[in-house]
């Protein structure tokens, strides 16, 4: 019986945390080049109004929470990662924070409708199929005239990608990075109508809404 092996387990996230801005904030080098510009981007394609309640996926230490905070949001954050939380609390106390999988659906805790829900570099863990079956089921929850705004390290197509592992050698991690082109036909098939934002060589801005 083959077992299932998870590739980005919690515990990993767990002991980062204490580096974790340290590391993604040090835009010198892959994957994290761009990374400020794309909260930014995220911030500016979300249009979010103070008041709206926003949903940051993958939380992390709250990088991405705390712009829409300082709009006047009202936030909710969740991660899988205790140890992230914990700093994702100290830093934002106003706003609610959930130990969640996104993987393993919506929980009760959670309020049913969101005007935004937002993300940072956490859905290059899993491939295309798992993106899109997973941001469709997130659009479920959306306010009409809502928003899904994902920022992540991704390419405009497959040879954009290529020259860009070429160019940094072994500085190269594979794992499962977005690439526009595909994206956007798969999540228009899911009912998403998507459009992609590039911020640097290696990272860019995906913006949703439901068909």
């Amino acid at each position: 019986m083959a077992v299932e092996v998870d590739l980005f387990p919690a515990s990993d996230f767990d002991d980062w945390a204490s580096t974790y801005d340290e590391t993604v904030l040090d835009e010198a080098h892959f994957p994290f080049t761009g990374y400020q510009r794309a909260l930014d981007t995220v911030v500016r394609l979300a249009e979010a109004q103070p008041g709206m309640r926003v949903l940051d996926i993958g939380t992390g230490t709250a990088n991405l929470t705390a712009c829409f905070v300082a709009l006047g949001c009202i936030l909710w954050g969740t991660d899988f990662s205790q140890a992230m939380l914990k700093q994702a609390q100290h830093k934002l106390p106003q706003a609610r924070f959930l130990r969640v999988d996104v993987r393993h659906g919506w929980p009760p805790e959670l309020p049913p409708v969101f005007e935004r829900i937002v993300s940072a570099y956490v859905f290059h863990h899993f491939d295309l199929a798992e993106k899109v079956q997973l941001l469709a089921e997130l659009a479920v929850h959306l306010a009409p005239q809502g928003r899904l705004v994902i920022a992540d390290i991704a390419f405009p197509d497959r040879n954009s990608m290529e020259n860009y592992r070429r160019m940094i050698g072994e500085a190269w991690e594979d794992e499962f990075y977005w690439l526009a082109d595909e994206s956007i036909t798969a999540l228009g098939s899911a009912g998403l109508r998507a459009a992609f934002t590039p911020v640097s060589d290696c990272a860019g801005v995906f913006i949703m809404e439901k068909l």
